[in-house]
Protein backbone atom coordinates (compact mmCIF):
# COMPACT_ATOMS: atom_id res chain seq x y z
CA UNK A 1 0.00 0.00 0.00
CA UNK A 2 1.31 3.46 -0.94
CA UNK A 3 2.41 5.58 1.98
CA UNK A 4 0.11 8.54 2.60
CA UNK A 5 1.79 11.89 1.92
CA UNK A 6 2.41 13.98 5.02
CA UNK A 7 0.77 17.32 5.63
CA UNK A 8 3.10 20.32 5.74
CA UNK A 9 2.65 23.90 6.98
CA UNK A 10 4.11 26.41 4.54
CA UNK A 11 4.93 30.13 4.54
CA UNK A 12 5.74 31.87 1.28
CA UNK A 13 6.27 35.66 0.99
CA UNK A 14 5.97 37.17 -2.48
CA UNK A 15 6.22 40.79 -1.33
CA UNK A 16 7.23 42.75 1.76
CA UNK A 17 10.49 40.94 2.53
CA UNK A 18 13.52 43.02 1.63
CA UNK A 19 11.29 46.09 1.21
CA UNK A 20 8.77 48.15 3.16
CA UNK A 21 5.53 47.92 1.23
CA UNK A 22 3.94 45.64 -1.39
CA UNK A 23 3.05 42.96 1.17
CA UNK A 24 1.79 39.60 -0.07
CA UNK A 25 2.07 36.43 1.99
CA UNK A 26 0.90 32.89 1.27
CA UNK A 27 0.19 30.15 3.78
CA UNK A 28 -0.16 26.58 2.60
CA UNK A 29 -1.28 23.39 4.32
CA UNK A 30 -1.43 19.80 3.13
CA UNK A 31 0.67 17.27 1.25
CA UNK A 32 3.04 18.58 -1.41
CA UNK A 33 0.80 17.53 -4.31
CA UNK A 34 -2.43 18.94 -2.89
CA UNK A 35 -1.77 21.93 -0.64
CA UNK A 36 -4.54 24.38 0.14
CA UNK A 37 -3.47 28.02 0.11
CA UNK A 38 -4.60 31.35 1.49
CA UNK A 39 -3.27 34.84 0.75
CA UNK A 40 -2.76 37.29 3.60
CA UNK A 41 -2.65 40.87 2.25
CA UNK A 42 -2.06 41.91 -1.34
CA UNK A 43 -0.47 45.34 -1.45
CA UNK A 44 1.33 47.79 -3.68
CA UNK A 45 4.33 50.05 -3.59
CA UNK A 46 4.82 53.16 -5.66
CA UNK A 47 6.94 54.09 -8.64
CA UNK A 48 10.06 56.23 -8.48
CA UNK A 49 12.58 57.89 -10.76
CA UNK A 50 13.79 54.39 -11.65
CA UNK A 51 10.36 53.49 -13.07
CA UNK A 52 9.42 56.39 -15.37
CA UNK A 53 5.74 56.32 -16.33
CA UNK A 54 4.90 53.73 -13.66
CA UNK A 55 3.05 54.82 -10.51
CA UNK A 56 1.86 51.49 -9.06
CA UNK A 57 4.01 48.37 -8.51
CA UNK A 58 2.65 44.99 -7.35
CA UNK A 59 4.05 41.55 -6.50
CA UNK A 60 4.51 39.00 -9.26
CA UNK A 61 1.74 36.38 -8.89
CA UNK A 62 2.91 33.72 -11.39
CA UNK A 63 3.22 31.15 -8.61
CA UNK A 64 -0.28 31.88 -7.29
CA UNK A 65 -1.72 31.36 -10.76
CA UNK A 66 -0.04 27.94 -10.84
CA UNK A 67 -1.91 26.87 -7.65
CA UNK A 68 -5.07 28.85 -8.32
CA UNK A 69 -7.37 25.81 -8.15
CA UNK A 70 -6.30 25.30 -4.50
CA UNK A 71 -6.55 28.97 -3.51
CA UNK A 72 -9.18 29.39 -0.78
CA UNK A 73 -9.25 33.15 -0.41
CA UNK A 74 -7.59 36.48 0.33
CA UNK A 75 -7.61 37.78 3.92
CA UNK A 76 -6.78 41.44 4.56
CA UNK A 77 -5.33 42.52 7.90
CA UNK A 78 -6.05 46.23 7.35
CA UNK A 79 -6.70 48.88 4.71
CA UNK A 80 -3.34 50.48 4.00
CA UNK A 81 -2.44 50.51 0.31
CA UNK A 82 0.71 48.47 0.89
CA UNK A 83 -1.55 45.68 2.22
CA UNK A 84 -4.66 45.86 0.02
CA UNK A 85 -3.89 48.20 -2.89
CA UNK A 86 -3.29 45.43 -5.45
CA UNK A 87 -6.54 43.60 -4.78
CA UNK A 88 -8.69 45.21 -7.48
CA UNK A 89 -5.86 45.12 -10.02
CA UNK A 90 -4.96 41.45 -9.53
CA UNK A 91 -8.28 39.90 -8.54
CA UNK A 92 -9.43 39.30 -12.16
CA UNK A 93 -6.59 36.77 -12.45
CA UNK A 94 -7.14 35.21 -9.00
CA UNK A 95 -10.96 35.14 -8.74
CA UNK A 96 -11.28 33.97 -5.14
CA UNK A 97 -13.27 35.14 -2.08
CA UNK A 98 -12.08 38.11 -0.02
CA UNK A 99 -12.30 38.45 3.78
CA UNK A 100 -11.90 41.67 5.81
CA UNK A 101 -13.29 43.58 8.79
CA UNK A 102 -15.92 46.33 8.20
CA UNK A 103 -13.71 49.41 7.77
CA UNK A 104 -11.33 47.62 5.41
CA UNK A 105 -14.26 46.10 3.52
CA UNK A 106 -15.81 49.53 2.96
CA UNK A 107 -12.61 50.64 1.23
CA UNK A 108 -12.35 47.34 -0.67
CA UNK A 109 -15.82 47.91 -2.08
CA UNK A 110 -14.97 51.48 -3.00
CA UNK A 111 -11.87 50.36 -4.89
CA UNK A 112 -13.61 47.43 -6.60
CA UNK A 113 -16.31 49.83 -7.78
CA UNK A 114 -13.65 51.94 -9.48
CA UNK A 115 -12.62 48.85 -11.45
CA UNK A 116 -16.21 47.72 -12.16
CA UNK A 117 -15.62 44.52 -10.18
CA UNK A 118 -17.92 44.97 -7.19
CA UNK A 119 -20.63 42.61 -8.45
CA UNK A 120 -18.13 39.90 -9.38
CA UNK A 121 -16.16 39.43 -6.16
CA UNK A 122 -17.36 37.26 -3.28
CA UNK A 123 -16.91 39.58 -0.28
CA UNK A 124 -17.08 38.33 3.31
CA UNK A 125 -17.22 40.95 6.07
CA UNK A 126 -15.77 39.52 9.28
CA UNK A 127 -16.61 41.32 12.52
CA UNK A 128 -13.79 42.38 14.82
CA UNK A 129 -12.45 39.64 17.11
CA UNK A 130 -14.30 36.99 15.09
CA UNK A 131 -13.31 33.47 14.14
CA UNK A 132 -13.91 31.68 10.83
CA UNK A 133 -12.71 28.63 8.94
CA UNK A 134 -11.38 28.06 5.44
CA UNK A 135 -10.52 24.48 4.47
CA UNK A 136 -7.84 23.18 6.85
CA UNK A 137 -7.31 26.64 8.39
CA UNK A 138 -9.07 28.18 11.39
CA UNK A 139 -8.68 31.94 11.70
CA UNK A 140 -9.12 34.48 14.47
CA UNK A 141 -8.84 38.25 14.11
CA UNK A 142 -7.06 39.83 17.08
CA UNK A 143 -7.35 43.58 17.66
CA UNK A 144 -4.11 45.53 17.27
CA UNK A 145 -3.24 49.24 17.25
CA UNK A 146 -1.72 50.96 14.24
CA UNK A 147 -2.06 54.18 12.22
CA UNK A 148 -5.34 53.15 10.61
CA UNK A 149 -8.70 51.93 11.87
CA UNK A 150 -9.28 48.23 12.54
CA UNK A 151 -5.76 46.79 12.28
CA UNK A 152 -5.77 43.06 12.92
CA UNK A 153 -3.37 40.31 13.71
CA UNK A 154 -4.40 36.96 12.30
CA UNK A 155 -4.10 33.75 14.31
CA UNK A 156 -3.86 30.91 11.79
CA UNK A 157 -4.57 27.55 13.39
CA UNK A 158 -3.86 24.16 11.81
CA UNK A 159 -3.43 20.62 13.07
CA UNK A 160 0.35 21.17 12.83
CA UNK A 161 0.37 24.31 14.96
CA UNK A 162 -0.64 27.96 15.20
CA UNK A 163 0.95 30.87 13.36
CA UNK A 164 0.43 34.46 14.49
CA UNK A 165 0.61 36.88 11.57
CA UNK A 166 0.82 40.27 13.30
CA UNK A 167 0.16 42.54 10.33
CA UNK A 168 1.21 46.14 11.04
CA UNK A 169 1.01 47.06 14.70
CA UNK A 170 2.29 49.01 17.67
CA UNK A 171 1.42 49.13 21.36
CA UNK A 172 -0.77 52.16 22.06
CA UNK A 173 -2.67 52.12 25.34
CA UNK A 174 -4.58 55.25 24.25
CA UNK A 175 -5.16 54.93 20.50
CA UNK A 176 -8.03 57.48 20.35
CA UNK A 177 -9.83 55.42 17.68
CA UNK A 178 -10.73 51.80 18.41
CA UNK A 179 -9.66 49.67 21.34
CA UNK A 180 -6.12 49.23 22.70
CA UNK A 181 -4.10 46.25 21.53
CA UNK A 182 -5.68 43.00 22.73
CA UNK A 183 -2.77 41.85 24.86
CA UNK A 184 -5.04 39.42 26.72
CA UNK A 185 -5.78 37.42 23.56
CA UNK A 186 -2.12 37.54 22.54
CA UNK A 187 -1.04 36.21 25.94
CA UNK A 188 -3.71 33.53 25.79
CA UNK A 189 -2.45 32.51 22.37
CA UNK A 190 1.08 32.31 23.74
CA UNK A 191 -0.05 30.16 26.65
CA UNK A 192 -1.80 27.80 24.23
CA UNK A 193 1.37 27.50 22.18
CA UNK A 194 2.44 29.39 19.06
CA UNK A 195 4.51 27.57 16.48
CA UNK A 196 5.60 30.68 14.57
CA UNK A 197 5.15 34.44 14.61
CA UNK A 198 5.35 36.40 11.36
CA UNK A 199 6.02 39.92 12.58
CA UNK A 200 6.44 43.57 11.51
CA UNK A 201 10.09 44.72 11.43
CA UNK A 202 9.82 48.38 10.36
CA UNK A 203 11.18 50.04 13.53
CA UNK A 204 13.49 47.31 14.78
CA UNK A 205 16.41 49.77 14.90
CA UNK A 206 14.45 52.31 17.00
CA UNK A 207 14.84 52.05 20.77
CA UNK A 208 12.00 52.50 23.23
CA UNK A 209 8.32 52.85 22.32
CA UNK A 210 6.68 54.44 19.30
CA UNK A 211 4.45 56.77 21.34
CA UNK A 212 0.72 57.33 21.66
CA UNK A 213 -1.81 59.16 19.51
CA UNK A 214 -3.12 60.66 22.76
CA UNK A 215 0.00 62.82 23.09
CA UNK A 216 -0.22 63.89 19.45
CA UNK A 217 -3.82 64.99 20.01
CA UNK A 218 -2.85 67.13 23.00
CA UNK A 219 -0.02 68.76 21.06
CA UNK A 220 -2.19 69.50 18.02
CA UNK A 221 -4.80 71.20 20.21
CA UNK A 222 -2.07 73.34 21.74
CA UNK A 223 -0.33 74.07 18.44
CA UNK A 224 -3.44 75.17 16.54
CA UNK A 225 -4.24 77.53 19.43
CA UNK A 226 -0.90 79.28 18.98
CA UNK A 227 -1.98 80.69 15.59
CA UNK A 228 -5.36 82.35 16.26
CA UNK A 229 -5.49 84.89 13.42
CA UNK A 230 -3.98 83.17 10.36
CA UNK A 231 -4.90 80.42 7.94
CA UNK A 232 -3.90 76.93 9.06
CA UNK A 233 -3.54 73.76 7.00
CA UNK A 234 -2.52 70.36 8.32
CA UNK A 235 -1.07 67.66 6.08
CA UNK A 236 -1.34 64.08 7.29
CA UNK A 237 -1.78 60.53 6.07
CA UNK A 238 -5.41 60.25 5.03
CA UNK A 239 -5.71 56.72 6.41
CA UNK A 240 -4.91 57.79 9.98
CA UNK A 241 -8.47 58.20 11.25
CA UNK A 242 -7.33 58.89 14.82
CA UNK A 243 -5.23 61.78 13.49
CA UNK A 244 -8.17 63.05 11.47
CA UNK A 245 -10.30 63.06 14.63
CA UNK A 246 -7.52 64.80 16.55
CA UNK A 247 -7.44 67.56 13.92
CA UNK A 248 -11.22 67.92 14.19
CA UNK A 249 -10.98 68.24 17.97
CA UNK A 250 -8.08 70.70 17.74
CA UNK A 251 -10.11 72.79 15.30
CA UNK A 252 -13.27 72.77 17.40
CA UNK A 253 -11.47 73.72 20.62
CA UNK A 254 -9.87 76.63 18.78
CA UNK A 255 -12.97 77.95 17.03
CA UNK A 256 -12.30 76.54 13.58
CA UNK A 257 -14.21 74.34 11.14
CA UNK A 258 -12.45 71.55 9.24
CA UNK A 259 -12.43 71.45 5.45
CA UNK A 260 -11.13 68.24 3.86
CA UNK A 261 -8.99 68.81 0.75
CA UNK A 262 -8.04 65.82 -1.38
CA UNK A 263 -9.96 62.82 -2.63
CA UNK A 264 -8.40 60.25 -0.28
CA UNK A 265 -9.17 62.42 2.77
CA UNK A 266 -12.84 62.45 1.82
CA UNK A 267 -12.77 58.74 1.00
CA UNK A 268 -11.26 57.77 4.35
CA UNK A 269 -13.61 60.04 6.28
CA UNK A 270 -16.55 58.39 4.50
CA UNK A 271 -15.24 54.94 5.41
CA UNK A 272 -14.86 55.95 9.07
CA UNK A 273 -18.34 57.43 9.28
CA UNK A 274 -19.81 54.31 7.67
CA UNK A 275 -18.87 52.25 10.72
CA UNK A 276 -19.76 54.84 13.34
CA UNK A 277 -16.44 56.63 13.79
CA UNK A 278 -16.02 60.43 13.87
CA UNK A 279 -19.43 60.81 15.52
CA UNK A 280 -20.20 63.54 18.03
CA UNK A 281 -17.84 66.02 16.34
CA UNK A 282 -18.78 68.93 14.09
CA UNK A 283 -19.37 68.10 10.43
CA UNK A 284 -16.85 69.06 7.79
CA UNK A 285 -17.43 72.15 5.70
CA UNK A 286 -17.05 72.30 1.92
CA UNK A 287 -14.37 74.28 0.11
CA UNK A 288 -17.00 76.80 -1.01
CA UNK A 289 -18.19 77.22 2.57
CA UNK A 290 -14.60 77.68 3.73
CA UNK A 291 -14.09 80.44 1.18
CA UNK A 292 -17.12 82.27 2.51
CA UNK A 293 -15.78 82.70 6.06
CA UNK A 294 -12.64 84.17 7.58
CA UNK A 295 -9.46 82.08 7.23
CA UNK A 296 -9.00 82.35 10.99
CA UNK A 297 -12.09 80.17 11.43
CA UNK A 298 -11.06 77.42 8.99
CA UNK A 299 -8.63 74.53 9.27
CA UNK A 300 -7.78 72.74 6.03
CA UNK A 301 -6.87 69.07 6.36
CA UNK A 302 -4.94 68.14 3.22
CA UNK A 303 -3.49 65.15 1.44
CA UNK A 304 0.07 65.38 0.14
CA UNK A 305 2.29 65.19 3.22
CA UNK A 306 4.86 63.27 1.15
CA UNK A 307 5.12 65.93 -1.53
CA UNK A 308 3.08 64.01 -4.11
CA UNK A 309 2.77 66.23 -7.18
CA UNK A 310 -0.95 65.72 -7.75
CA UNK A 311 -2.02 65.68 -4.09
CA UNK A 312 -3.87 68.62 -2.60
CA UNK A 313 -0.99 70.29 -0.78
CA UNK A 314 1.28 70.48 -3.83
CA UNK A 315 -1.54 71.76 -6.03
CA UNK A 316 -2.31 74.51 -3.52
CA UNK A 317 1.37 75.44 -3.20
CA UNK A 318 1.66 75.62 -7.01
CA UNK A 319 -1.48 77.79 -7.31
CA UNK A 320 -3.25 75.00 -9.20
CA UNK A 321 -6.10 74.34 -6.77
CA UNK A 322 -9.50 75.70 -7.78
CA UNK A 323 -10.67 76.77 -4.33
CA UNK A 324 -7.87 76.81 -1.76
CA UNK A 325 -5.02 79.32 -1.65
CA UNK A 326 -2.20 80.00 0.79
CA UNK A 327 -1.22 83.54 1.82
CA UNK A 328 1.85 85.04 3.42
CA UNK A 329 1.75 84.37 7.15
CA UNK A 330 -0.34 81.19 6.87
CA UNK A 331 0.85 78.03 8.63
CA UNK A 332 1.19 74.52 7.21
CA UNK A 333 1.62 71.76 9.78
CA UNK A 334 3.11 68.44 8.63
CA UNK A 335 1.59 65.91 11.05
CA UNK A 336 3.50 63.07 9.41
CA UNK A 337 6.97 61.64 9.00
CA UNK A 338 9.26 61.74 5.99
CA UNK A 339 9.03 58.32 4.37
CA UNK A 340 12.49 57.31 3.04
CA UNK A 341 12.65 57.99 -0.68
CA UNK A 342 10.30 60.98 -0.52
CA UNK A 343 12.81 63.48 0.85
CA UNK A 344 13.39 65.35 -2.41
CA UNK A 345 9.68 65.88 -3.09
CA UNK A 346 8.87 66.88 0.49
CA UNK A 347 11.71 69.38 0.83
CA UNK A 348 10.93 70.86 -2.58
CA UNK A 349 7.33 71.40 -1.45
CA UNK A 350 8.40 72.91 1.87
CA UNK A 351 10.84 75.23 0.11
CA UNK A 352 8.06 76.34 -2.21
CA UNK A 353 5.83 77.11 0.76
CA UNK A 354 8.61 78.99 2.54
CA UNK A 355 9.22 81.07 -0.58
CA UNK A 356 5.54 82.09 -0.46
CA UNK A 357 5.94 83.27 3.13
CA UNK A 358 4.14 80.28 4.67
CA UNK A 359 5.37 79.09 8.08
CA UNK A 360 6.12 75.36 8.26
CA UNK A 361 5.86 73.16 11.36
CA UNK A 362 7.08 69.54 11.22
CA UNK A 363 7.28 66.57 13.57
CA UNK A 364 10.96 67.43 14.10
CA UNK A 365 9.84 70.67 15.77
CA UNK A 366 6.80 69.50 17.72
CA UNK A 367 5.37 66.20 18.96
CA UNK A 368 2.76 65.99 16.19
CA UNK A 369 3.41 62.52 14.79
CA UNK A 370 4.05 59.02 16.10
CA UNK A 371 4.89 55.90 14.12
CA UNK A 372 2.38 53.14 13.58
CA UNK A 373 5.01 50.41 13.89
CA UNK A 374 6.67 48.78 16.92
CA UNK A 375 10.00 49.93 18.29
CA UNK A 376 12.32 47.54 20.11
CA UNK A 377 10.60 47.67 23.50
CA UNK A 378 7.27 46.90 21.86
CA UNK A 379 8.79 43.98 19.98
CA UNK A 380 10.16 42.67 23.26
CA UNK A 381 6.66 42.87 24.78
CA UNK A 382 5.15 40.98 21.85
CA UNK A 383 7.69 38.17 22.14
CA UNK A 384 7.06 38.06 25.89
CA UNK A 385 3.33 37.62 25.26
CA UNK A 386 3.41 35.19 22.32
CA UNK A 387 6.56 33.12 22.98
CA UNK A 388 6.77 31.54 19.50
CA UNK A 389 9.04 28.61 18.70
CA UNK A 390 9.90 30.18 15.34
CA UNK A 391 10.33 33.86 14.47
CA UNK A 392 9.79 35.02 10.88
CA UNK A 393 10.37 38.78 10.50
CA UNK A 394 8.64 40.49 7.56
CA UNK A 395 7.75 44.06 6.49
CA UNK A 396 11.25 45.45 6.23
CA UNK A 397 14.37 45.89 4.17
CA UNK A 398 17.02 43.21 4.34
CA UNK A 399 18.83 44.92 7.23
CA UNK A 400 15.57 45.16 9.21
CA UNK A 401 14.81 41.47 8.83
CA UNK A 402 18.32 40.39 9.81
CA UNK A 403 18.30 42.65 12.89
CA UNK A 404 14.82 41.45 13.89
CA UNK A 405 15.96 37.85 13.56
CA UNK A 406 18.93 38.57 15.84
CA UNK A 407 16.68 40.30 18.37
CA UNK A 408 14.28 37.35 18.48
CA UNK A 409 17.17 35.02 19.33
CA UNK A 410 18.22 37.35 22.16
CA UNK A 411 14.64 37.15 23.43
CA UNK A 412 14.78 33.36 23.68
CA UNK A 413 13.21 32.25 20.40
CA UNK A 414 14.67 28.89 19.37
CA UNK A 415 14.50 29.28 15.60
CA UNK A 416 14.49 32.32 13.34
CA UNK A 417 14.93 33.16 9.68
CA UNK A 418 15.22 36.41 7.71
CA UNK A 419 13.07 35.45 4.70
CA UNK A 420 13.34 36.54 1.08
CA UNK A 421 10.52 36.98 -1.38
CA UNK A 422 10.01 33.78 -3.35
CA UNK A 423 11.54 31.45 -0.75
CA UNK A 424 9.09 28.75 0.36
CA UNK A 425 9.48 27.76 4.02
CA UNK A 426 8.30 24.63 5.80
CA UNK A 427 7.58 25.37 9.46
CA UNK A 428 7.86 22.67 12.12
CA UNK A 429 8.59 22.52 15.84
CA UNK A 430 12.16 21.69 14.88
CA UNK A 431 12.61 24.94 12.98
CA UNK A 432 12.07 26.48 9.58
CA UNK A 433 13.71 25.51 6.29
CA UNK A 434 13.62 26.59 2.66
CA UNK A 435 12.11 23.78 0.57
CA UNK A 436 11.67 25.62 -2.73
CA UNK A 437 12.24 28.93 -4.48
CA UNK A 438 9.43 30.17 -6.72
CA UNK A 439 9.05 33.03 -9.17
CA UNK A 440 8.83 36.40 -7.46
CA UNK A 441 9.49 39.97 -8.50
CA UNK A 442 7.32 42.88 -9.50
CA UNK A 443 4.47 43.79 -11.79
CA UNK A 444 4.20 47.36 -13.05
CA UNK A 445 0.96 49.19 -13.75
CA UNK A 446 1.87 50.92 -17.00
CA UNK A 447 -1.19 52.93 -17.99
CA UNK A 448 -3.97 50.42 -18.60
CA UNK A 449 -1.60 47.44 -18.73
CA UNK A 450 0.10 45.30 -16.10
CA UNK A 451 3.54 44.16 -17.22
CA UNK A 452 6.48 42.38 -15.61
CA UNK A 453 9.41 44.35 -14.25
CA UNK A 454 11.71 42.92 -16.95
CA UNK A 455 9.44 44.05 -19.78
CA UNK A 456 11.66 45.16 -22.68
CA UNK A 457 9.66 48.36 -23.18
CA UNK A 458 10.18 49.41 -19.55
CA UNK A 459 13.91 48.63 -19.80
CA UNK A 460 14.19 50.80 -22.90
CA UNK A 461 12.22 53.60 -21.24
CA UNK A 462 14.58 53.59 -18.26
CA UNK A 463 17.58 53.80 -20.58
CA UNK A 464 16.01 56.66 -22.53
CA UNK A 465 15.25 58.47 -19.27
CA UNK A 466 18.93 58.32 -18.30
CA UNK A 467 20.68 58.79 -21.63
CA UNK A 468 18.23 59.90 -24.32
CA UNK A 469 17.40 58.46 -27.71
CA UNK A 470 18.63 59.06 -31.27
CA UNK A 471 16.91 57.68 -34.34
CA UNK A 472 18.31 57.73 -37.87
CA UNK A 473 16.40 57.00 -41.08
CA UNK A 474 17.97 56.24 -44.44
CA UNK A 475 16.61 55.24 -47.86
CA UNK A 476 18.86 53.63 -50.52
CA UNK A 477 18.55 51.68 -53.74
CA UNK A 478 19.73 48.26 -54.85
CA UNK A 479 22.99 49.75 -56.16
CA UNK A 480 23.96 51.05 -52.74
CA UNK A 481 23.19 54.68 -53.44
CA UNK A 482 21.62 56.83 -50.71
CA UNK A 483 18.34 58.32 -51.95
CA UNK A 484 17.24 60.04 -48.73
CA UNK A 485 18.95 60.79 -45.44
CA UNK A 486 20.67 59.96 -43.22
CA UNK A 487 18.02 61.88 -41.23
CA UNK A 488 18.75 61.89 -37.46
CA UNK A 489 16.31 62.87 -34.70
CA UNK A 490 17.04 63.23 -30.96
CA UNK A 491 14.90 62.93 -27.82
CA UNK A 492 16.16 63.65 -24.31
CA UNK A 493 19.58 64.99 -25.36
CA UNK A 494 20.85 68.09 -23.56
CA UNK A 495 20.63 71.20 -25.78
CA UNK A 496 23.59 73.05 -24.27
CA UNK A 497 23.81 76.68 -23.23
CA UNK A 498 22.99 78.15 -26.63
CA UNK A 499 21.03 75.22 -28.04
CA UNK A 500 23.77 74.15 -30.46
CA UNK A 501 24.79 70.90 -28.72
CA UNK A 502 22.05 68.73 -30.21
CA UNK A 503 22.37 70.30 -33.67
CA UNK A 504 26.13 69.72 -33.72
CA UNK A 505 25.73 66.16 -32.43
CA UNK A 506 23.14 65.28 -35.06
CA UNK A 507 25.30 66.72 -37.83
CA UNK A 508 28.08 64.43 -36.67
CA UNK A 509 25.69 61.44 -36.46
CA UNK A 510 24.59 62.10 -40.06
CA UNK A 511 28.20 62.22 -41.23
CA UNK A 512 29.10 58.99 -39.38
CA UNK A 513 26.07 57.21 -40.79
CA UNK A 514 26.86 58.29 -44.36
CA UNK A 515 30.56 57.42 -44.13
CA UNK A 516 29.76 54.04 -42.56
CA UNK A 517 27.15 53.26 -45.22
CA UNK A 518 29.54 54.14 -48.06
CA UNK A 519 32.28 51.95 -46.56
CA UNK A 520 30.19 48.77 -46.46
CA UNK A 521 30.19 45.95 -49.00
CA UNK A 522 27.51 45.18 -51.56
CA UNK A 523 26.52 42.05 -49.58
CA UNK A 524 25.78 44.22 -46.53
CA UNK A 525 23.41 46.41 -48.56
CA UNK A 526 21.37 43.31 -49.43
CA UNK A 527 20.70 42.54 -45.74
CA UNK A 528 18.78 45.40 -44.14
CA UNK A 529 19.05 43.94 -40.61
CA UNK A 530 22.82 43.60 -40.92
CA UNK A 531 23.06 47.12 -42.34
CA UNK A 532 21.11 48.55 -39.42
CA UNK A 533 23.30 46.67 -36.96
CA UNK A 534 26.51 48.08 -38.49
CA UNK A 535 25.17 51.63 -38.47
CA UNK A 536 23.91 51.41 -34.90
CA UNK A 537 27.31 50.18 -33.69
CA UNK A 538 29.22 53.04 -35.33
CA UNK A 539 26.75 55.73 -34.26
CA UNK A 540 26.65 54.52 -30.65
CA UNK A 541 30.44 54.65 -30.46
CA UNK A 542 30.49 58.17 -31.91
CA UNK A 543 27.78 59.47 -29.54
CA UNK A 544 29.56 57.92 -26.53
CA UNK A 545 32.83 59.66 -27.54
CA UNK A 546 31.10 63.02 -27.90
CA UNK A 547 28.67 62.97 -24.95
CA UNK A 548 30.08 60.37 -22.56
CA UNK A 549 26.63 58.68 -22.44
CA UNK A 550 25.41 55.33 -23.73
CA UNK A 551 22.50 56.81 -25.66
CA UNK A 552 19.85 54.56 -27.15
CA UNK A 553 20.29 54.50 -30.93
CA UNK A 554 17.78 53.24 -33.46
CA UNK A 555 18.45 53.06 -37.22
CA UNK A 556 15.72 52.43 -39.77
CA UNK A 557 16.80 51.71 -43.34
CA UNK A 558 14.64 51.07 -46.37
CA UNK A 559 15.84 49.69 -49.69
CA UNK A 560 13.98 50.83 -52.79
CA UNK A 561 13.88 48.08 -55.41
Amino acid sequence: MAKKAKNELIFLPLGGCGEIGMNLNLYGFGPVNNRKWIIVDIGVTFGSADTPGVEIIMPNIDFILSIKSNLLGIILTHAHEDHMGALARLWPQLRCPVYATPFTMYLVKDRLSEFNLLDLVELNTIELKSKFNLGPFAFEFINMTHSIAEPNALAIKTELGTILHTGDWKIDEHPQIGEPIDSKSLRHLGESGVLAMVCDSTNVFSEGFSGSEQNVRKELVKLVGEYPNVGISIASFASNIARLESVMIAAKLNGRSVCLVGRSMKRMAGAAKSIGMLSGIDQFITEDEANAISASHVLYLCTGSQGESRAALSRIANHEHRNVKFHKGDVVIFSSKVIPGNEVNIYALQNKLAEEGVEIVTEKMRNIHVSGHPCREELKKMYEWVRPIVSIPVHGERRHLIEHSKLSKLLGVKHSVAPKNGEMYKITKNGVEVIDVVTSGRLHQDGLFIVSDDDSGLRERRKIAYSGHISVSLVYNANGKILSGPEPRAVGIATGHNGNLVESLLDGVSDVAELTFNSLSYNTYKDEDLLEEKLVSKIKRYVKDITGKRTQVEVIVHKVV
